[in-house]
């Protein structure tokens, strides 16, 4: 009798347990899998390094490799709605493996391999059907590529407001890939592009004197380079990209917030008019934007164009940008595709980009054919603007509103990506680290299909994600904002004294020489592009 009781309370408290797992969305067989799980790993715990194979695991210098699970920190609290740090993968790197180590660090570089059989079909032909999720290598490794153009346009922009040169490039166009480590790309820069607004920003906002050498009015925004021939034979035609600059200045910052639209064409097709100002806009007066942004990349796509067309090569165009890169980079896919017919494919690629232009807009880049892939990250806040709110009203009444002209609508085909799938990543609320182009490009390599995690072999460089942000996590201890002109500008000279050094006088951005003449003798020609491309 006592133990039929005893039963009786034994049954209805494993009920009850019972109960409490299926609220909490758990069954036991799932608790006992994970705890089995756990404590396999502990048997065979590894520890994935740089090194290119297990044998070097064993150890490195004077001490073995170690892999300690992750600590959270005190400070950090977890955040509702997103999964725990611990509830990720493991750490396929830790603090260890930013020590220079010699020839146990494997190199960054991806394979390259021969695309000159499948390059439309990687650069949009059929508008990456089947080739997003899961995203096919070549893919993932072409839209790094073009991501590390448009980051050159970062970090070769002078930010010091106390430089002469503030807004302009450091390094003259010939020598640009070679500062950044970007020739092993293959590509080289033929023109610098600048632009201008016509917004009047409030004094304090002015830039400081910047004497005689350099421009009041324009920025340095960007830059036109064509492969070369080893990688156009790789690539199978001659790629000319054009990467373009994100908002620094704060003109552009003031650009932006002028979100009507203007008409660009026929058929009701307009744009939001502050990227189109800042893409059109020129002053007679000035001495970098005597043309207009849009002018000087038309300019230089025709020479280029003309010339590899008349030795009988495929031609190809892609865009780039971050943020308003990205807009500007379909601003110049639009007037490419409608004013060069001799190119063979125009693609772009943007990452982080805002709408730009309404409904007609869109179905006219699509008339055109101009194959558009656009990155974003599901927490970044800028592809959702303009029309943040009312886009997502409208939304719902789409068979109403899709043919309202001054609705804002996206172009092309969206890669998305989560900040949650990166174990490097901290889970702090930072919009403009979600919007940042190096997280951007940090998520695309380690990614593999949205039901994927982040991927363990991901090769590009993990610290380059805090080059201007503190967006990695602790436990890797890399220093944030860690891209810096050393002593800021700064220099020793032979006298003892810290001063500013003079830029090199072919670093000084002059308005002269960007571009080879058009007007050469035919005999000249060949040789002389030659030399500049």
């Amino acid at each position: 009798m006592e133990l039929e009781e005893s039963k009786k309370v034994m049954e209805k408290r494993k009920s009850k347990t019972t109960k409490r797992a299926r609220r909490s969305g758990f069954s036991w067989r799932a608790i006992k899998r994970v705890f089995s799980w756990r404590a396999m790993m502990k048997r065979h715990r590894l520890h994935m390094t740089c090194a290119p194979s297990f044998k070097q695991l064993s150890g490195i210098g004077d001490g073995r490799v170690v892999a300690s699970p992750l600590q959270k920190l005190p400070s950090e609290k977890p955040k509702s709605g997103l999964k725990k740090l611990k509830s990720l993968m493991r750490l396929t790197y830790t603090a260890s493996d930013f020590i220079d180590r010699g020839n146990h660090m494997t190199p960054t570089r991806s394979p390259r391999e021969n695309l000159s059989a499948t390059w439309r079909e990687i650069h949009g032909q059929n508008n990456w059907e089947n080739l997003l999720d899961p995203i096919n290598p070549c893919v993932r490794r072409e839209i790094v590529k073009y991501g590390e153009f448009a980051q050159a346009t970062y970090d070769a922009f002078d930010y010091d407001s106390f430089s002469d040169f503030c807004g302009s490039c450091r390094y003259n166009r010939h020598k640009l890939f070679d500062e950044l480590h970007l020739t092993k790309h293959g590509y080289k820069v033929t023109k610098y592009i600048y632009a201008m607004t016509n917004v009047d920003v409030p004094s304090w906002f002015d830039r400081p004197n910047t004497g005689e050498t350099w421009s009041k009015d324009s920025n340095w925004m960007g830059y036109v380079a064509v492969s070369g021939d080893s990688e156009s034979q790789r690539i199978g035609r001659r790629d000319i990209a054009v990467a373009w600059r994100g908002t620094v200045a704060p003109s552009e910052w003031f650009s932006n917030t002028k979100t009507s639209l203007e008409p660009i064409g026929d058929g009701g097709v307009k744009v939001e008019c502050g990227f189109h100002g800042l893409y059109t806009c020129k002053g007679e007066t000035t001495r970098y934007n005597k043309l207009s942004a849009a002018e000087q990349v038309m300019q230089e796509l025709k020479r280029l164009l003309e010339f590899f067309k008349g030795r009988g090569e495929e031609v190809s165009l892609t865009v780039t940008g971050h943020s308003l890169g990205g807009a500007l980079a379909l601003l110049t896919a639009y007037d490419a595709a409608s004013s060069l017919p001799d190119l063979d494919h125009i693609s772009v690629i943007s990452f982080g980009a805002p709408r730009v232009g309404n409904i007609a807009f869109r179905d006219k880049m699509n008339e055109l054919g101009v194959k558009i892939l656009r990155v974003v990250i599901r927490q970044d806040i800028v592809p959702k603007v303009p029309g943040i709110i009312i886009n997502k009203i409208l939304r719902q009444f789409h068979a109403l509103t899709r043919r309202l002209k001054w609705v804002y609508r996206h172009v092309g085909t969206e890669l998305k990506l989560d900040m949650s799938l990166s174990p490097y990543l901290k889970r702090d609320f930072d919009l403009a680290g979600f919007h940042n182009l190096e997280v951007y490009l940090h998520l695309t390599d380690g990614y593999q299909c949205s039901q994927s995690k982040f991927r363990w072999n991901a090769r590009r460089d993990v610290a380059l994600v805090n080059k201007f942000s503190d967006m990695l996590i602790k436990e890797l201890r890399i220093p944030e904002n860690w891209f810096q002109v050393p002593n800021k500008g700064l220099v020793f000279n032979q006298h003892g004294r810290w001063v500013k050094p003079c830029r090199d006088q072919e670093d000084i951005p002059s308005p002269f020489g960007e571009a080879p003449s058009l007007h050469l003798a035919p005999e000249n020609m060949h040789a002389h592009n030659r030399l500049q491309v």
